[in-house]
């Protein structure tokens, strides 16, 4: 019997992790990657070592693999048209990825769909920064800043984002010294962060996991609180149903994470897409009857999707984070001697301050309690935690 291979293009966790979900399936993975001391070239078997912004190398990868699929949205959309035309299917496809890599793609598309995101426009300039920011502003209610800069392609936890609180804020000027497309957004006044995960197969089955609450510092995720604690029904369903209508409308293949606000005044306003696994379904690991990424490996290979449902009542996943204590093995004996149910994932990684190295999952019926539980891990982990 002959069982697909997988191709992924990225040797970080997200690969490690899909790797992991295809093994119980015998589903065989190939893997492009920068070194061979990345997460996932650790694990896989078969590496290929090498540049996927050269056409060439993700040619040659791509030979014996029945699919390609990615752990970052970074490959040149040419260059996944190229494949195509080679006849290696590509999932998601290069018309649906663009919409990841470059945020002015996807704030044209969403808008042209009637998905409701911040008030956002290209902006060329300083003085186009200003122009745009006195175009939100209320009567007199001032000059509209703060906005939010971001760099179209290319940013993640927090970099290639810039707050500008006034025209002569230097930041207004620092997005546009690298020569790249600049979006300018409003700075929502938003009561919480969500984000809806969905998976969609190529024959247009889809299902959506619980919504989740995602607790950003310092720009990077720490904390996702599966479900969202008391969010209302109908916002619970409303997020669910953008995020399902933006798989179906884009033709997304695979998993898709919509990163949304919800607004101090009971709105939903869409932030970021990522179409591959993402950061806010880790949770699913432990906290799901099926994974974001055994759902991510199904639905590229055009496989009935697995049930998205909350096994427990909460999940909660924390990052681990670098600090200055590099030796995070020699603390499992406490997490693990302290709880007996806790999981630890972690990815392989070199400890670098403020790094993501791994995340832990705590799950339970007392929200505080696995809150308390997720939080003393990932600290004791890192460090900060001593007792």
């Amino acid at each position: 019997m002959t069982f697909p291979v997988v191709g992924m293009v990225g040797g970080g966790q997200l690969a490690r992790m899909t790797h992991e979900a295809g093994i119980p399936l015998g589903i065989r993975f190939k893997l492009l990657s920068d070194t061979a001391q990345d997460s996932a070239a650790q694990v896989v078997n078969d590496v290929v070592v090498g540049d996927y912004r050269d056409l060439d190398t993700l040619r040659r990868f791509a030979e014996g693999c029945d699919v390609i699929t990615f752990d970052h949205e970074h490959v040149p959309t040419e260059h996944l048209r190229a494949l195509e035309a080679d006849g290696i299917p590509v999932r998601p496809g290069p018309d649906t990825l663009v919409h990841a890599q470059d945020k002015g793609v996807m704030r044209a598309r969403l808008a042209g769909l009637g998905v409701p995101a911040p008030r956002n426009r290209l902006v060329s300039d300083p003085r186009d920064v200003a122009a745009f920011a006195a175009e939100g502003a209320a009567p007199g209610a001032g000059d509209g800043f703060p906005v939010v800069l971001k760099t179209v392609r290319g940013g993640y936890d927090g970099k290639g984002v810039w707050v500008v609180r006034g025209a002569d804020d230097p930041n207004a000027a620092e997005p546009f010294k690298a020569g790249v497309a600049v979006l300018a957004e409003e700075k929502v006044d938003f009561a919480r962060e969500l984000a809806a995960n969905v998976v969609r197969s190529p024959h247009g089955q889809a299902v959506a996991y619980p919504v989740v609450e995602s607790v950003q510092v310092d720009g990077v995720c720490d904390t996702v609180i599966a479900p969202a604690p008391e969010l209302a029904e109908d916002l619970a369903m409303g997020a669910q149903q953008i995020a399902l209508k933006v798989a179906h409308e884009l033709g997304v293949v695979g998993h898709l994470a919509v990163e949304l606000f919800e607004t101090a005044d009971g709105r939903l306003l869409v932030n970021e897409l990522a179409m591959r696994p993402h950061n806010s379904g880790h949770w699913t690991q432990d906290g799901a009857v099926t994974s974001q990424f055994a759902n991510h490996v199904r639905a590229v290979l055009d496989l009935p999707l697995g049930d998205p449902r909350c096994r427990e009542r909460w999940t909660v996943m924390a990052n681990v984070l670098g600090g200055d204590y590099p030796d995070m093995y020699a603390a499992y004996l406490h997490c693990m001697a302290r709880d007996p149910q806790l999981k630890i994932h972690m990815y392989g990684k070199d400890v670098k301050p403020g790094r993501k190295v791994g995340h832990v999952n705590v799950y339970g019926d007392d929200l505080a309690e696995v809150r308390e539980r997720a939080a003393h891990a990932a600290g004791y982990l890192r460090g900060t935690v001593v007792e």
